[in-house]
């Protein structure tokens, strides 16, 4: 048996060093686990934002951001993305493995069968105003999910906590494009079973009854390739909500309800939606130079949006793919001539050639790309984060699976570096009379 090695805390007050092993992944930074330490030393550690803390073990996502690697299951996205479609994906985040064609056919109609909403649930619409943000609605809908589910909640069971995750996985894209029709005030479409994930949300999306929508299968790719590349991100500020609800044994679209919240801030889901309002701030090509100087002050808070990415120091793997869809789409639909785009394609010429951006790592990030190519689906900006947490919601659900079915689990907790003032007593003068 090979022996533990430990890490040793000197605390330099006299007492005895203090032990803490150190654990091992398949892959990745060694970790020291300091679950003692609390108990050996009365001390915690502190470590705003988790930079340093792994909050929990997982079999899920790999990412070595010095590297540039993303990996599903032991799968590179590289691979995944070119090889597969959405449902493989689904299949290995929840299941562990690829499907085989009869184990697909399988978990299709499994998720198909789960893709329409309840006629109740469907009236809640009615209930925001035509103007909500899609990603409010979704907050509300799918949080209002666990109303309607009452013979499937118990996360002890695991053929509960499937049945919920096909439900989720399922009911998200109907979700989101009644949220764009309720917005902008059309019909309802409801989904087609006979049309994969990403043609059924598409139609969902675009078709009216008036007429029949066929998909263009270039736009049906990218949109799925899209999915792929936002299905998982390893322990994301989202995922780490997800996770952090579930622990006390909440439902999972309360836990999913949560993540939609997390994900709509414009630091996380939001970045691409914040990135096409950059652009269209700039405006035209011929202000790309005032704003490059500007993100080059060192004295000025500005900031280009979609460059760089806090977990890769190299470039993004998922924004190599996505830039191959984004030239696909606008050659597909020919618009190299847009405006937003021609200057959306010279901004990245700039940084992928200026030596300040290369020398900083600030490659284009997957965000400055899907929202370009989102923008060319015909996809309103407001929706972007809503399909990010279509996307994001397998992830979400093979997490809380994964953390939910550990035996070992236990209801997150984090402590603080207390700074507010000590102890005192309130007035006399406050006294109750």
């Amino acid at each position: 048996m090979t022996q533990q090695r430990m890490a040793t805390l000197n605390l330099n007050d006299g007492s005895a060093p203090i032990e803490l092993p150190i654990l091992s992944g398949t892959m990745g930074p060694d970790v020291v686990d300091i679950r003692a330490l609390h108990a050996k030393s009365g001390l915690f550690t502190y470590d705003p934002g988790y930079l340093s803390t792994a909050s929990n073990s997982s079999k899920i996502t790999f990412i070595d951001g010095d590297k540039g690697v993303l990996l599903y299951r032991g799968y590179p996205i590289e691979q995944l993305a070119t090889h597969c479609d959405f449902i493989d994906v689904c299949h290995l985040l929840m299941k562990g493995e690829l499907p085989t064609p009869e184990q697909k056919t399988h978990f299709d109609q499994a998720i198909k069968s789960h893709s329409m909403l309840h006629e109740q649930l469907v009236r809640f619409y009615s209930g925001f105003r035509r103007d909500a943000h899609p990603m409010a609605v979704m907050v509300g809908v799918v949080g209002a999910l666990s109303a309607f589910y009452h013979e499937a909640l118990d996360i002890t069971d695991p053929e509960d906590r499937e049945q919920s995750a096909y439900r989720l996985v399922a009911k998200l894209p109907t979700i989101a494009a009644m949220a764009y029709k309720y917005n902008i005030g059309q019909p309802f479409i409801y989904p087609q079973n006979r049309l994969s994930y990403a043609e059924n949300f598409l139609n969902m999306m675009f078709a009216v009854p008036t007429e029949e929508y066929v998909a263009n299968p270039v736009i049906v790719r990218a949109l799925d390739r899209i999915l792929i590349l936002h299905a998982d991100h390893e322990q994301n500020a989202s995922t780490s909500t997800v996770r952090l609800v579930g622990s006390s044994g909440a439902n999972p679209f309360a836990c999913v309800s949560s993540g939609i919240s997390c994900l709509w801030g414009p630091a996380h889901g939001g970045a691409n939606e914040a990135c096409l309002n950059m652009l269209e701030e700039i405006g035209d090509v011929s202000r790309i130079d005032e704003y490059i100087k500007r993100a080059k002050d060192k004295d000025s808070n500005y900031r280009l949006m979609g460059f760089g990415h806090r977990v890769y120091k190299n470039f993004d793997p998922r924004a190599k793919l996505m830039r191959e869809t984004c030239h696909e789409v606008l050659n597909e639909l020919g618009l190299q001539n847009d405006r937003l785009f021609k200057l959306a394609l010279q901004l990245e010429k700039i940084a992928l050639e200026d030596d300040y951006f290369i020398s900083r790592k600030l490659y284009p990030n997957v965000d400055f790309y899907s929202g370009i190519v989102q923008r060319a689906l015909g996809i309103p900006t407001k929706m972007f984060t809503a399909i990010f947490a279509m996307a994001r919601t397998v992830g979400w659900v093979a997490q809380w699976n994964e953390m939910v079915s550990d035996p070992a689990y236990k209801i997150g907790r984090p402590r603080q570096l207390y700074t507010g003032t000590t102890v005192r007593d309130v007035p006399a003068s406050y006294s109750r009379k």
